[in-house]
């Protein structure tokens, strides 16, 4: 393992050796890259993820090898050279062609021949050795095979399986298909001008290389497949291929090489081409997912490390039409403190009532700031809650929905609101997403949070597993509060996980707010392999002990200690302080198992306890004006707000139902590499109109700045 690993990684042997040890341990990534820096070598949660998934590709392998050893074994086939040979394999694909000749077969034309007494002549041909064929062939003609053509056929499907199992014929095939395959779509005419159809129109007649499609063109291809509106096809050169096997079998020039060639042409047809040219489409759809993942990945990433707002009193606003707009008042800490349904647009325009109302729940629950979200009647009432004049100024934001209608109906939310309605619920989320968008957007299948694209059409597990990955970061980067934190949060964190989360909220409410670290040891299940992998992720603010609410691990408690004494100070005079902790001479507290980077580690903690490294949320207006995609001009300049990233692009919120398009080649006057490095996810940027297509409701934008 340790070899294939390194192999694959390029990392030091020694650093991949004590991850894999630590893993071994039920060690998370987050606990890894933090606390064990001296024994990875300073690997990052990249790397520590890469080791992951190795190690696991690596341990599937192996048990397919057992599996497939095991089979053979039993059909008492397997030779010392066959098991050295799948003991070497590499990947499954190879792994797979070196049991492909044993694996158990639903009848086929040759193994019907087989039966019919066939395969010495098979053999015979494949020598290519007989003079006179059709005498050969003529011993083989009984009841069941009754002309010397039947004889011959019988023999050409033996071959042709013979030929398909040959793992050199196989990768040749794949080679053709790997370099030179193309993917072609052609509509279905019966279903070409139907509504849902045209947004596949650009695939109604298309032809690409199948080596350099974009993930997310072949995705939609496959989409539009799915939905019946086009027929995909793959192909290669086919002469040519038939060629390269030719030469590589054929060795002569007697009628046994005309029999081969044909039983050649057979199994290229039947049975390699169907076979190989499927695995190439799923070789192109793993690419193609993993390049997905990867653009929803960073995109979630930026949306849960969003600037909060943070401790505020909020009035937050589920804005509509004749349903009426869904007011709630949170207290600092997420809490509701106040619902009601207020009605200031058509066709109640009940404006005054409305404002009135919106007046004395600011002033009577003291709010710092209304949160708007996004959907249905979002803008107007945006500019009916900016033309009012309150007492105090306040900030308004608008604030994405997606997703609040999932969380309202989850369990979570009838856990948290079972008194309240799904209206009141979604009210509450868009509140508690300006106050921390991590915290609110955990308690929701992240594929419902309205970022990356195709993600209900790539591999749902490795999504899952992906997305878990990148929450789970999030929320070990920031800390969690233990004492304020919900179920949800607290399961990501290391070591937690669903029932311990649940038991530490059953034992606040029972017991209180916990006072230390070590308090934390009391509940249930929470033993001390758990309690390593938390802690220094757990948040206790105003405890008994400051370090409690630092990222510093409990397990380095006693050397800050150290260093306080040493410099004749006590721990509160001592954190916070960066003169005197810059004044620390590291070296003296190395050990073997704290270095340099540990140590840097915990003077920054120290520096800055408990400090949040996200940005503060920032108040953005539209421009009032541009309500529907009918508003638009070309070459008019818009402000927006980026609020989704693929690899062709980025997607802006110009305050019009639809999001516009900023194709890359919109982004920058020289060649986008990475679209990260130019914008980010909820960027505030000025955009300028290209191109407005009310039909399809496309808009396409122009980044200025």
């Amino acid at each position: 393992m340790l070899h294939y690993i390194t192999q694959q990684t390029q990392l030091p042997s020694k650093s991949v050796e004590n991850t894999i040890s630590l893993l071994n341990e039920d060690a998370t990534i987050p606990f890894i890259s933090r606390y064990r820096k001296e024994r990875t070598g300073n690997l990052d949660e990249v790397q520590i993820g890469e080791i992951v998934k190795f190690k696991e590709v690596f341990e599937a392998l192996e048990k397919r090898k057992k599996t497939i050893l095991k089979a053979l074994e039993e059909q008492l086939v397997l030779t010392d050279e066959l098991t050295q040979k799948i003991n070497l394999s590499r990947d499954l694909v190879s792994l797979e062609d070196l049991y492909l000749p044993y694996k158990k077969k639903r009848k086929t034309k040759a193994e019907t021949a087989r039966l019919q007494g066939l395969e010495p002549l098979a053999k015979m041909i494949m020598s290519q050795r007989i003079n006179d064929l059709e005498y050969t062939a003529s011993k083989y003609i009984s009841n069941e095979v009754e002309t010397i053509e039947c004889a011959l056929e019988g023999a050409r499907f033996i071959m042709a399986e013979w030929i398909n199992e040959r793992t050199d014929i196989r990768n040749t095939i794949r080679h053709q298909l790997e370099r030179f395959g193309t993917i072609s779509s052609k509509v279905i005419k019966t279903k070409v001008d139907t509504e849902k159809a045209q947004k596949f129109k650009d695939y109604f007649d298309w032809q690409e290389s199948l080596k350099r499609i974009p993930s997310h063109r072949f995705l939609a291809i496959l989409r539009a497949e799915n939905e019946g509106f086009i027929r995909v096809k793959i192909a290669i050169d086919a002469e040519s291929a038939l060629q390269k096997m030719e030469d590589r079998i054929v060795r002569s020039q007697n009628d046994c090489a005309a029999q081969i060639q044909l039983a050649i042409k057979d199994a290229f047809k039947r049975l390699l081409f169907p076979s190989l040219s499927n695995e190439a489409l799923s070789i192109a759809k793993e690419k193609a997912d993993e390049a997905a993942i990867i653009v929803f990945t960073k995109n979630l990433k930026q949306l849960l490390l969003g600037a909060p707002l943070g401790e505020k009193r909020i009035l937050a606003i589920d804005p509509g039409f004749k349903s009426g707009c869904k007011i709630v008042c949170l207290n600092e800490q997420g809490d509701l403190i106040h619902n009601e349904t207020i009605f200031p647009h058509a066709p109640q325009n009940q404006t005054i009532e409305a404002i009135k109302k919106i007046n004395s729940l600011v002033e009577a629950h003291k709010i710092e700031a209304i949160a708007i979200g996004n959907g249905t009647a979002s803008r107007e009432t945006e500019q009916l809650i900016k033309k009012n004049q309150f007492k105090n100024s306040l900030e308004v934001f608008v604030v994405s929905e997606a997703g609040a209608s999932i969380y309202s109906v989850s369990k979570i939310a009838r856990d948290e609101f079972p008194n309240y309605d799904v209206t009141v619920r979604g009210s509450v989320s868009i509140g508690r997403r300006l106050q921390d968008p991590l915290a609110e957007l955990v308690k929701i299948d992240a594929k419902s949070i309205g970022v990356g694209q195709y993600q209900h059409d790539v591999d749902q597990t490795k999504l899952k597993k992906s997305l878990d990955t990148v929450v789970e970061s999030c929320v070990n980067t920031i800390g969690v509060n233990i004492n304020t934190a919900s179920e949800s949060l607290l399961s990501y964190v290391s070591g937690i996980g669903p029932k311990i989360a649940e038991n530490i909220v059953n034992y606040r409410n029972e017991n209180g707010s916990f006072n230390s670290r070590t308090s934390i040891k009391k509940v249930p299940r929470l033993g001390g392999k758990a309690f390593e992998q938390a802690a220094g992720f757990l948040r206790i603010k105003n405890g008994k002990n400051p370090l409690d609410n630092s990222g510093v691990h409990p397990e380095s408690y006693e050397l800050v200690d150290k260093m306080a004494k040493d410099l004749k100070k006590n721990i509160s005079e001592f954190i916070g302080n960066k003169e005197i902790l810059q004044t620390i001479f590291l070296e003296k507290y190395t050990t073997e198992t704290i270095g340099f980077p540990t140590l840097q580690d915990i003077i920054k903690e120290l520096e800055k306890p408990g400090v949040d490294p996200r940005a503060k949320a920032k108040v953005f207006s539209f421009d009032a004006s541009i309500k529907t995609i009918a508003d638009l001009k070309i070459g008019q300049m818009v402000p927006g707000i980026v609020n989704n990233i693929t690899n062709f692009g980025c997607f802006v919120d110009i305050g019009t139902k639809e999001s516009g398009l900023i194709h890359v080649s919109n982004l920058s006057d020289t060649f986008v590499k990475d679209i990260n490095s130019i914008v980010t996810l909820q960027q505030q940027i000025i955009v300028k109109v290209l191109e407005v297509d009310v039909v399809r409701k496309r808009i396409q934008l122009a980044l200025i700045k």
